[in-house]
């Protein structure tokens, strides 16, 4: 299954998506806490997927994947937000985001997502 690597200044947030995503069949190769870990731990561990929260302390999630995205063209981001944020996540798809989910999300959601990204 795919490897993810999972990105988010809330350490609730990035162990409960960790255990979805393991209970699902993914692995979890690496975890962020905001977008500067986030490009460094892309280029080290070059995961399949990577879970972006938007909103984060030193470098915004959306700053993170211009990065990537300049890195990795063909790199699969899936950006996580919270409600209000849609002026910040068309910003993210019009930057090569392949999806966003809008926090708070359900386990199904987030791993049917992840699995469309990877058929």
């Amino acid at each position: 299954m795919a490897r993810v690597l999972i990105v988010d200044d809330a350490a609730f947030m990035r162990l409960s998506i960790r255990t979805m995503l393991e209970k699902n069949g993914f692995e979890v190769i690496g975890e962020a806490r905001n977008g500067l870990e986030a490009v460094q731990k892309y280029r080290d561990l070059n995961p399949d997927i990577v879970t972006m929260d938007i909103t984060m302390p030193k470098v915004t999630g959306v700053d993170a994947l211009k990065i990537i995205m300049g890195y990795d063209p063909d790199a699969k981001v899936i950006m996580l937000s919270a409600m209000g944020q849609e002026s910040m996540v068309k910003e993210a798809v019009l930057n090569g985001a392949k999806s966003f989910i809008v926090k708070p999300f359900k386990e199904e959601h987030l791993v049917k997502t992840l699995r469309n990204l990877i058929t």
